[in-house]
């Protein structure tokens, strides 16, 4: 199993300086993760979402982290498709470039963004998005394998060009897709790519969503294949906050949680912009309950089914807020239920930078190593 940090640069106060300093901290809690054992990075890529994300140009982003790291892995979760917002041929230029400067340590993650904010930022109305995805997600592996693309969508129209360079990983990286809802999960399998399982849902609704992509990846057709080579890959997200101070660490977690599903409910649902209160653990429980009935109340009035994608933010049964142990305990529930790759999240708006290495530490420490040594006990008993 990977162990991984997934980053959406979230921020309490936007400000210019706010932004400097976060991704100044980013840097330094990745070069951290490197040393301590992480296998992977990734980043999100989001437009006009101000408090929720302000990784915008997760490209220039994951450039300077390669630079910055020798080994771990760097990856977009994921590049949103589309056209104007990225068009393929700009996309496979530059997957390939930081591939061969990364010395093939791309991950190529796809997706099409979650909000109307978003894509009308780019002239879309979010709803019209899939098909336009869907067309640049099959041609964008063709434009990094085939030596001349030329193509006559229905959405994008290419001359026949030759496009520079090639990724260094053949024959191209790996792919991967974003997955909330059942049917994002069903084609993630049925198109043979990875699915990065994105939003706080705990280990039965993984196992769930894990049955229903395994399902699909074992039953798809040839010709639904997207690139060349398929990729059987579950990865679940892992908010955490991992100190020696148990108490502090669910206090301070749960404050974070609660920024996060507040900062993006306000971009998704219009509701208020998110607290930065510093309350107990306790009183942190009580206003995400009072959250995910808000939610709900919502959703049945716009007469939206309600599912897990909509009110696992506001999850607080089960997370890996606490000390090491229980930070064992909660990522042992995720492998079971069938994770291959843990996508921790440390850094929500109201997380302080010295919290997330004291949890970036004790994760490299003391949970990473439990679980190398029940893979490499597995290993010898094979």
């Amino acid at each position: 199993m990977k162990f991984s940090i997934i980053y959406e640069a979230q921020m309490a106060d936007p400000s210019p300086a706010s932004e400097v300093a976060c991704f100044n901290e980013i840097v330094e809690q990745v070069v951290f993760a490197e040393e301590m054992g992480f296998d992977n990075v990734w980043a999100v890529e989001h437009t006009a979402l101000t408090q929720y994300a302000h990784m915008s140009a997760p490209e220039t982003f994951l450039a300077f982290i390669a630079g910055r790291t020798s080994r771990i892995g760097i990856g977009h979760g994921v590049v949103c498709l589309p056209p104007a917002m990225n068009h393929p041929v700009k996309v496979a230029e530059r997957i390939a470039t930081l591939d061969i400067l990364s010395g093939g340590r791309v991950h190529f993650g796809m997706g099409k963004g979650g909000t109307q904010q978003e894509a009308g930022t780019f002239g879309y109305d979010l709803a019209s998005l899939q098909p336009m995805i869907d067309e640049s997600m099959y041609l964008i592996p063709k434009i990094m394998t085939q030596d001349e693309i030329e193509h006559d969508g229905e959405y994008i129209k290419i001359p026949r060009r030759p496009i520079h360079p090639k990724p260094l990983q053949t024959p191209h990286p790996p792919l991967y897709y974003a997955c909330t809802r059942e049917a994002t999960l069903e084609l993630a399998g049925r198109r043979g790519i990875g699915a990065l399982v994105l939003g706080f849902s705990g280990p039965d609704e993984i196992a769930r969503k894990n049955a229903v992509y395994r399902e699909n990846f074992r039953n798809r057709k040839v010709e639904d294949q997207v690139g060349l080579v398929p990729t059987e890959h579950l990865a679940a997200f892992c908010a955490a906050c991992v100190l020696d101070d148990r108490e502090k660490a669910r206090r301070i977690g749960l404050r974070g949680q609660r920024f996060f599903a507040e900062a993006i409910a306000h971009w998704y649902q219009g509701g208020p912009k998110p607290s930065i209160d510093d309350l107990s653990a306790e009183e942190q429980e009580a206003a995400l309950n009072q959250g995910k009935e808000a939610i709900v109340t919502y959703l049945s009035e716009e007469k939206i089914t309600i599912g897990d994608e909509h009110t696992s933010n506001y999850a607080i049964a089960e997370d890996a807020y606490g000390n090491a142990d229980d930070c064992i305990r909660y990522v042992t529930r995720l492998q079971d239920a069938g994770a291959d790759e843990i996508l921790f999240l440390f850094q929500m708006g109201t997380i302080p930078h010295d919290v997330i290495m004291e949890t970036i530490r004790n994760i490299g420490e003391k949970v990473i190593p439990h679980f190398r040594s029940q893979q490499t006990t597995a290993l010898a008993a094979e």
